[in-house]
Order: C-alpha cells, then structure tokens, then sequence
C-alpha cells in the first residue's frame, strides 16, 4: 500500500484497505489471518459506528472473564477488590510489523491463532497503540518501531475479540518521550497558532478514520511521556495548547473516551506534581493522568502510589499506569542486545524468570487498584519478539524492510543523533509475554489470575545475589546462606555451597583492590556473590548505605529542589544507596558535604570522591 495522502500541512495515512491488515511499511501488504469467526460482534458489525446511547468499548464479547484459567504453574496472590472495568492493557504497536516480518504466534496449546484472540483469551480488554504522523523517508521506506502511522491503529482484531483501543498520539514523526519530543516534520516552520490547528486538525481525521471504521475507542493519549516538552515545544505555555487541541479532537469524534496525558520518571515526585499544576493552572481539559512505570528505572511502587493518589485526590482525576514491563529471561534472541539483562545498570526488583514476570506485574497491577481513582495497567509491546533466530544479518534485513526493529537506517533524516546511529532490532524481546518462536509463556495469563489467584506449591523460584565487601588487611568469610526468593514473591534463607578454592581466595588477596564473581550451588540453581576487596576507609557511612547522611553535615547553598539520601542502586558507585541533588533551574544546586576525620596515623591518604551529573 503506498503511503502518498496529504492534507493541508499535515500527513495523514491511507485508510486501511478492508479485508487486510497493514503491514506499516511503504509498499507491503500482507493479507491477515485467516478469521476463525465472521467480523460480526454479537449485537452489530464492527464496521458500524457505534451510537451514542453506550460507551464505544462496550461490547457484548467484552465482558469481564468469569472464569479463572486453571492448571496455571503461576502462584498468583489474588488482587482484591479489583474492580471489573479495570483496564488490563497490553501495547501491541509492532505487531503488524512483526507479521509482515514472517513472526507468527501460538496459543497455549501450540496452535497458531490470532495474537488479539490470545490476549483476549488471557483477560486483556484494552490494546494500545501508538500512533506517529509520517514516520517514513522520502521514497516511503518506514523508520522502523513498527513504523506505526494511523493505517496501524485502523485494526479491527482488536474489536473482532471484545477489546477496546487505547490510541497514543506521539505528536512527533517518531519516537517520543522524555530525551526527545521531536517536531513532525510537516509542521517545523508552524508558528504555535498554526501547529495548534494542525494538531486539532490530524487528531480529529485520525480519530474520524477509526470511528468510520467501528474502532471502539477507550482511551486517546495527547502526547506521549510529555516531560516538560511536547511536539517541539519546551514551554508549558505553549505545550498546553497542543494538549487543548488534542482534547478537543477527541471530545468531538468520542465524547464516551478519556483523554489522557502521559508522563515518565514518577520517582521524581516533585516534578510529577508540578505537571500536575500547571494542567490546572492552563485549565487543560483531561481526565487521566497517565504514567510510565518501569521497575527497574522509576523507583518504588510506594512512591508510586502516593504521588498518583495525591495528584488523583488534589485535581479530582482518574489515574492508571499507561506502560509498564519486565524481563522473564537475561537472554537476547535476536541479536541486538536488551534495555535490561544481567549486569545491566538498573534496579532488579524481581527475578528475571517467568514467575518474575508474572509478580512484577501483579503487583503494578495491585499498587495502581488501590489508589484512588486509579483505573487501570497497560503492559507496553508484550509481543515485540525477535523477527528470527539465524543470525543478526537475516533480522537486519527484515529490520529495514519492514520496520520491526526499535529503528532503521532511514530514521537518519529525522533523528541523526539517535535512531541514526543506533539503529536495530528489539530490546524487549526478553520482556515479552512470549518466546523467540511466538509460544506464549505462562505469565501472559497473569491478566486473568489476578482477579482470582492462583494458589499452587510454593516453591524457590530464583536465588537472590549476594555481595560482600573484605578489606585487604581483613579475612574473607563467605556466608553459609543466601535468600532464595520464592513464587510467591517472599525470601528464604537457604544454605549454599560455594565454588571456591584456598587457591582463589589467596588470589582475591593478591590481586588488590577489585571485585569477583563468586558462584556455588543453591537450592538447586546457582548462587552468584560479589566479593570487593578494597582498602580501608577511614570515613564513616562513606556510601550512605545506612540510609542517612549521617554523620556528614550537609549545608544547602542554593536551595536546590531535592537533596536528600536516596537509595537508587542504578546512580549508586557502591551498595543501593548515594547522596541525591537535582534541581529544575540551572545552576540552582549548590551544596558542601563535611565529615571530620580524627587522629589519623602519620602517612599518605587517598581521596576519591565519586560524582554523576546527569542533565
């Protein structure tokens, strides 16, 4: 299907040709799966409008799953009081590109099936997609990501098995969020009253092709990750009227949606309440505030919740998390290496295996339903998998002809610095809820057992690292016991064997000041141990890992916005734990850290202060 429609100064895609499915690159086609019912929905066609006496999403084959899956292997602590219109969303965006890619999907009985039929079956209700203005070069070749344009969001499988669409306008040719929040290209020389009317203008003609087409529509995200910039703009004067725009579109072609606006990086309180403000102070017109919340990077679920409640309870709006993911395995399967993995730079809040998975989001799923107003959990690209298991070069190819990958090539003529540079293929195969054939794996029914539990043997699921520090002059002692951690999310202390000899250990001696890897056996699988050798420190609580400053004395010079003991282990040198600055206003942090260090022995002492600044 070539991509060549225009209107005024905005792009706007080629209506979706019934009968087939875009493969969201220029010039591909593939024909969808063979249907295994007719496209009637109980109650009317899903190419029918809907009117206006019901809310869009709701049809008869949309009903809240009655029944528990059984025979899981899951242990599932039930998620009380959840309540039935609860959102259980997965972001499906690449998945057309996948497709195309010659990527096919199976059921949990090893049939190939229609990957929406899956997700339905397992208890998703909602699908997201995102939705860029032009993301293609000159000669229609797509910048990758599923090179997802409006022609992607015209999917009627989503409808055909009772679940709704999430739609994330990004406002931007290609990816957005809080590194960049890119201009699409049609609009750079718009002044902010003419880009106001443009965004108006695509949202309403990218809603009406969807309604036109029977879409039932949930949810319409303005902006996507919108921290402090949005669609080229970098002040909320200005962010709020794309918003306002967006808003309005929406308001017009489905009343019976939420609007929601979109932010990322919830461990940074303050900043989300100061977002939180300014929509109020702009009057924008929403009624979800929306957040990313990965594990990994964005702090405490605790955290989590009392932000979005306050905000939910200060602005009287509903809030959910709009993505969130996790890894079931550290491995790669398709050459392009992970966001996340062993050794990686970020925080392991769970193990990454299968029940991981499955409890990391159960219990996103938990934190967000006991917040107030709190309505639901969408899982971002839980079937984004490798395109083949051959080599790098084989997905290449398929990466560049048909957008699978996070990026292509072509991306260079709108984002040089990024995708230009770093383009491939997925790094969140291993985060998916299916392997590198397409087979689901168990914790994709985690949408469902949440409503009920699952109550099965407990047993240890994963051993949790260890590490310990020696210094120099001291004795190495290896514990007898680590923490297993269990299905059901708790830790065990279980007894360890450690392969280490007298040998090795006079070598961790001799080689002075580093670290080693130290493995042995444990409850059946393999235990790992950091062993440091360092030197003495003659400074007290050097790394903060008690939790507090003390005893160092901390003097603000410049009223910064947060100074505070923090324990995020991924901007920590050592340990959890790291003395945190950060401020909205250049040159706004300015602070002295004092400790006072008594009767030294005469001699030579070595100062090492650690700093990472991130702008």
């Amino acid at each position: 299907m070539k991509k060549a429609c225009k209107t005024a100064a905005w792009l706007l895609a080629c209506v979706l040709v019934l009968g087939t499915v875009s493969a969201c690159q220029s010039g591909q086609t593939t024909t969808a799966p063979a249907p295994e019912e007719t496209t009637e929905v109980p109650g009317g066609s899903v190419t029918e409008a809907p009117g206006p006496e019901e809310p869009a999403w709701i049809t008869p084959e949309q009903e809240v799953m009655t029944e528990k899956i059984e025979g899981s292997s899951l242990y599932v602590k039930k998620v009380e009081g959840l309540p039935e219109d609860f959102i259980m969303g997965v972001d499906l965006s690449s998945v057309l590109a996948e497709e195309a890619s010659g990527v096919r999907y199976y059921n949990f009985d090893g049939v190939e099936q229609d990957i929406f039929k899956t997700l339905s079956e397992n208890g998703v209700n909602t699908i997201r997609v995102r939705v860029w203005n032009d993301p293609y070069d000159g000669n229609g070749n797509g910048f990758g990501g599923g090179n997802c344009d409006i022609s992607c969001a015209v999917e009627k499988r989503a409808a055909k098995y009772g679940m709704s669409l999430l739609v994330d306008f990004h406002y931007s040719d290609f990816w957005a969020d809080p590194g960049k929040q890119m201009v699409p290209r049609a609009w750079a020389s718009m002044t902010i009253e003419e880009k106001t009317e443009a965004a108006y203008e695509y949202t309403k003609e990218c809603l009406q092709r969807l309604r036109e087409a029977g879409i039932p529509v949930r949810m319409v995200q303005v902006g996507n990750e919108t921290n402090g910039a949005m669609c080229g703009e970098k002040t909320w004067f200005n962010i709020q009227y794309i918003m306002q725009a967006g808003s309005r579109a929406t308001r017009e072609v489905y009343p019976e949606a939420l609007v929601a606006v979109h932010f990322a990086n919830p461990e940074k309180s303050e900043a989300y309440l100061s977002y939180a403000s300014k929509l109020k102070y702009y009057d924008v017109d929403y009624d979800v505030f929306g957040s990313s919340y990965y594990p990994y990077w964005h702090g405490t679920l605790e955290n989590l919740q009392n932000v979005l409640t306050e905000i939910a309870q200060t602005y009287q709006k509903k809030v959910m998390v709009l993505e969130t993911s996790y890894a079931f395995t550290a491995d790669d399967t398709d050459f392009n290496g992970n966001t996340i993995g062993e050794g990686s730079a970020v925080v392991k809040s769970h193990p990454y295996t299968v029940q991981g998975q499955a409890n990391a989001v159960r219990n996103v799923i938990e934190c967000v339903s006991n917040m107030k107003d709190g309505i639901g959990v969408c899982y971002w690209e839980g079937a984004w998998i490798t395109v083949g298991t051959s080599s790098w070069e084989e997905n290449h190819e398929k990466w560049e002809k048909y957008g699978s990958g996070w990026a292509s090539s072509f991306a260079s003529v709108y984002d040089p610095n990024d995708a230009g540079k770093y383009y491939g293929g997925s790094a969140v195969d291993n985060q998916a809820f299916f392997d590198a054939e397409g087979k689901p794996i168990e914790s994709l029914r985690i949408f469902n057992l949440a409503r009920y539990g699952n109550d099965v043997e407990i047993r240890v699921d994963a051993i949790e690292d260890s590490a310990i520090q020696v210094d120099l002059a001291g004795t190495i002692e290896l514990p007898e016991t680590v923490n297993a951690v269990m299905t059901d999310d708790s830790k065990q202390a279980v007894p360890v064997v450690w392969n280490v000899t007298d040998e090795d250990l006079a070598a961790m001696y001799a080689g002075g000041v580093q670290n080693y890897d130290v493995t042995g056996e444990a409850g059946g699988l393999t235990a790992h141990l950091q062993v440091a050798m360092i030197e003495f420190n003659f400074l007290q609580n050097y790394s903060f890992e008690d939790g507090t400053a003390d005893p160092w004395v901390v003097t603000d010079l410049a009223k910064a916005d947060e100074l505070r003991v923090e324990e995020k282990s991924t901007d920590s040198l050592t340990g959890a734990w790291h003395y945190h600055f950060w401020s909205a206003q250049k040159d706004s942090v300015k602070f002295t850290l004092e400790q006072e260090v008594r009767n030294l022995p005469a001699g030579s002492y070595e100062l090492r202060v650690d700093v990472s600044a991130n702008g």
